[in-house]
């Protein structure tokens, strides 16, 4: 597998009440060729990790229509396309809507995280696209389980090419979803719902931090994450 074959995958998949960034468009706020652009983002970034050698995933439920909606990057909104592009070493990164740029406050708190331990990870969802209510494209529900049984393959393809040492999974559901599939990871609380200073406070012990995120260094090592890992491997 490939960034532009697994690209092109998940491209192909059309399903009601959901909205694919990576082949369906806006009417509303979308510019011209938005799919395609989101196609570019998203292959640009899988290409860069693999270059690099990430091999960490933090993985949530599901896009939401702010954030990877948009730029069909997951867990990353407009306002921090210019972070994704330093992160993974100046990689090119398009936006592909019209209007004033749209903040994710999930978004915000996953990449105030990442710019403090300073080294890119993928960043994806158990259910890789938008699930929506019926008629209404600009909310957010949470995923069936006859659809994230339909995307499996997706995940299980994506886990095979990057081949990552650990999993980190953002809140309850992500984690569930993975032992459903019999992969280990490692949970944090989901940054919504009053969860932030938990969220932080988990990646930072799994880094190897228990102090203030502003006192974290510039780059941390993965020595603690994949002691974690293995210590999860074998639960």
């Amino acid at each position: 597998m490939t960034p532009h074959r697994f690209v092109a995958e998940l491209a192909r998949f059309d399903l009601p009440a959901v909205f694919n960034p990576w082949n369906d468009e806006c009417p509303d706020f979308d510019a011209d060729g938005a799919a395609s652009l989101r196609r570019q983002n998203l292959q640009r970034i899988l290409e860069a990790a693999l270059q690099s050698g990430v091999d960490t995933i933090w993985i949530g439920r599901d896009l939401g229509y702010r954030g990877g909606r948009r730029t069909g990057l997951p867990l990353t909104d407009e306002v921090h396309l210019e972070a994704a592009k330093q992160l993974f070493g100046g990689v090119s990164l398009d936006r592909a809507t019209k209007g004033p740029v749209v903040a994710e406050r999930t978004a915000a708190v996953v990449w105030r995280v990442l710019q403090a331990v300073g080294r890119p990870v993928v960043l994806w969802n158990v259910f890789p696209f938008h699930p929506h209510l019926p008629d209404e494209p600009q909310s957010n529900r949470c995923h069936t389980g006859a659809e994230r049984k339909a995307t499996w393959p997706v995940l299980q393809s994506l886990i095979d090419m990057i081949r990552p040492k650990a999993i980190v999974a953002i809140g309850r559901d992500a984690h569930a979803a993975m032992m459903q599939l019999g992969i280990s990871s490692l949970q944090v609380r989901h940054p919504s719902y009053g969860g932030q200073a938990d969220f932080i406070a988990g990646l930072a012990e799994i880094y190897g931090f228990k102090g203030d995120l502003s006192e974290l260094p510039a780059q941390l090592s993965l020595d603690h994450l994949q002691a974690a890992s293995d210590i999860s491997a074998a639960a």
